[in-house]
């Protein structure tokens, strides 16, 4: 009997080989500033934990490189990250002097190695399973759940990245609070100026290759730059215009951050929409043309329900863009998860940076499963409509 080896497999294999074999699991450091001192599984852990990490990521390797039943490998990934999760919280109080205050003991290259070849495991399954909408909703909300449960359990308390979240929890809510409103506000204005945009230029197509190409052109500016172009005119209205300043509007902080996000994400929003019209079925326009309806009735009962799921993918795209983009934000006084990211850059303190960096990838993670659900479920109901 031969062994049939998972192509995918071969590569998570050999990745969890290295990490857990040659690669750091943890990082202690006396201080938060000085160079670390990487310890392996097995000098991370208690002896017996060692060793049972260690097996549990050689078993999960066996199972991913072996094509063995999705429940199985189902079940390998989702043991070996909870694994991961749990036992680097007990190798930061291991690795911890008791009564210290100062160490720092942080995830190596080993454990961040380990949980992508796990995850990549996990997501494989679950795209194989090919599981509903909210069935992926249902699986992020689970994750969501088991990561509070951690932190609020204490366990990773020990770890550099909590330390550097105590002394700055105030202050980490409430750029978090300016980051998603930078996101959100950002986009909910190009939704609201890009659509009526767009369904103009599928209507006159002397106005769509104008503004297309103008979009255009503000994409191809890099993101700090444009914010450095928005300062003059912004501190400009700022002082010439009454009330202004009052309402925020300056040179630097949220204010051309805001305008910034927003420009970018118009041509993402204008763009899908003239896609989404153009791609309305004719013969459903000279069904509802035959039934009497006015222009305004087809687009608004016919043409737009059918468009809205490219309609959405374009604002998909736009979220996920904004929630990346607002880091940079904080290089003008825009504030967001990017002050972090910049003071830990300029203490060389890699914590600090993760403390911004993680909670902004794990909120365009979250996003973009939330939306691609949705707009599967449109996309299903427009199959259905095209089909009646």
């Amino acid at each position: 009997m031969t062994l049939r080896l998972d192509k995918l497999g071969i590569v998570i294999a050999a990745i969890v080989a290295y990490a857990a074999l040659l690669a750091p699991f943890a990082t202690f450091r006396a201080n938060r500033i000085v160079p670390g001192q990487a310890r392996s599984i097995l000098d991370a852990l208690p002896a017996t934990l060692g060793m049972l990490m260690l097996a549990i990521v050689i078993v999960g390797a066996i199972v991913a490189l072996l094509r063995t039943p999705l429940v199985l490998r189902l079940a390998a990934s989702i043991v070996a990250l909870v694994a991961l999760s749990v036992l680097i919280g007990v190798a930061g109080g291991f690795l911890t002097p008791v009564g210290n205050t100062f160490a720092r003991v942080a995830p190596a290259s080993g454990f961040w190695l380990l949980t992508f070849a796990f995850t990549l495991l996990l997501a494989d399954v679950l795209t194989r399973l090919d599981l509903s909408p909210w069935a992926r909703v249902g699986v992020l909300v689970l994750a969501a759940l088991a990561i509070a449960a951690l932190l609020a359990s204490g366990l990773w308390d020990s770890l550099s990245i909590l330390k550097e979240y105590a002394g700055r929890a105030d202050s980490f809510w409430a750029e978090a609070s300016k980051h998603v409103t930078l996101a959100l506000g950002s986009l909910a204005g190009a939704v609201i100026v890009g659509i009526p945009l767009g369904i103009l230029c599928h209507r006159i197509e002397k106005l769509r290759a104008g503004v297309l190409n103008v979009l255009n052109i503000v994409q191809t500016i890099p993101s700090i730059a444009l914010f450095g172009l928005l300062i003059a005119p912004l501190g400009w209205v700022a002082v010439h215009v009454p009330g202004a300043a009052a309402i925020g509007i300056r040179g630097i902080g949220t204010a051309p951050a805001f305008v910034a996000l927003f420009l970018y994400s118009l041509l993402p929003v204008v763009a899908n929409t003239v896609v989404g019209l153009a791609g309305v079925p004719r013969a459903a326009n000279d069904a509802a043309r035959g039934m009497g309806m006015t222009d305004r009735q087809r687009l608004l009962d016919v043409e737009f329900p059918l468009a809205f799921p490219v309609i959405l993918t374009g604002i998909r795209i736009v979220l996920v863009q904004n929630i990346g983009l607002a880091t940079i934000a904080a290089l003008i006084g825009g504030g967001g998860f990017g002050v972090f990211v910049f003071q830990g850059v300029g203490q060389t303190a890699m914590d600090l940076v993760l403390l911004g960096a993680l909670p902004t990838v794990a909120l365009a993670f979250a996003a973009a499963i939330i939306l691609d659900a949705v707009i599967e479920m449109t996309a299903t109901k427009r199959r259905v409509v095209e089909t009646a």
